[in-house]
């Protein structure tokens, strides 16, 4: 089986299609999960799954930036407290 996917709705005005090869089993599955969750079509879910894959991906590098960013402070309830009281001296300073 092969599955023709459209890439759009995301992105306005882009658009490139997608061939894709599959057993009749994940055929199947595809068409299972499409009337399941009320996709309207089998390229709607593969976006879906597509979509999420790329959002943890950015996740991951976005992590993996933070944990290169430097050295780490311990943010206990002594360093919230400080930040609270910090917060209640700007707002008796506005008010």
């Amino acid at each position: 089986m092969i599955l023709a996917i459209s890439c759009h709705g995301a992105h306005p005005g882009r658009m490139a299609t997608m061939n894709i090869s599959l057993p009749d089993e994940l055929k199947e599955f595809i068409d299972q999960q499409v009337a399941e969750h009320s996709f309207m079509t089998s390229s709607e879910y593969i976006r879906s799954l597509v979509r999420k894959a790329h959002a943890v991906a950015k996740l991951r590098a976005l992590v993996q930036e933070g944990l290169e960013s430097g050295p780490t402070i311990p943010m206990d309830e002594a360093w919230f407290e400080g930040k609270r009281a910090r917060i209640r001296q700007a707002i008796k300073k506005a008010g």
